[in-house]
């Protein structure tokens, strides 16, 4: 599979998107977790291929985003190719309004799983879509931030950003 590599400045650094030709994402993630964006399109795809391409739709979504509209990146199309649980975990996530959070118990219990915050800690982690799919609003039962791949200061960035925008938390 051919797909188009546009890289994004941020706030937080910049963001490596993995589009098909015809303009849907396969993966967002940060730059310096490059090796992560290359081992979850293996797992997912296969074989493929990343050639440099220009400004996307999804650039354009990430840049409203970042300057306070938190709905900009929501109707982004997206492939999905996880397992069946994996893409309802995803999925779910753009359920959690933009500045609120919730513990990954009370994620698996929403998806009909209460005793399943493990499988939705291991799903989220192999998340493909860093920011548009908000795993960065999942936290700890006590309210701790936990486990973000582009790590806990960029996921605590994240929140107090939406917060900011939102007037939520």
């Amino acid at each position: 599979m051919r797909l188009t590599l546009c890289r994004v400045e941020t706030p937080l650094g910049g963001l490596l998107l993995a589009s098909d030709a015809g303009g849907r994402l396969h993966a967002c993630e940060f730059a310096d977790c490059e090796d992560r964006l290359h081992l979850l399109l293996t797992r997912r795809l296969g074989q493929w291929v990343l050639v440099p391409g220009e400004a996307s739709d999804a650039a354009r979504a990430l840049g409203a985003y970042f300057a306070g509209d938190l709905t900009a990146v929501d109707a982004l199309p997206l492939v999905l190719s996880g397992t069946d649980f994996q893409n309802r975990a995803w999925t779910a996530l753009r359920a959690i309004p933009p500045g609120q959070v919730r513990s990954y118990g009370e994620q698996a219990a929403r998806l009909g799983h209460p005793r399943g915050a493990r499988a939705v800690g291991l799903a989220n982690s192999l998340n493909p879509f860093e920011i548009i799919l908000p795993c960065h609003r999942l936290v700890g039962r006590s309210g701790a931030l936990t486990g973000y791949a582009g790590g806990l200061a960029r996921k605590r960035w994240l929140l107090d950003h939406e917060a900011a925008h939102s007037g939520g938390r």
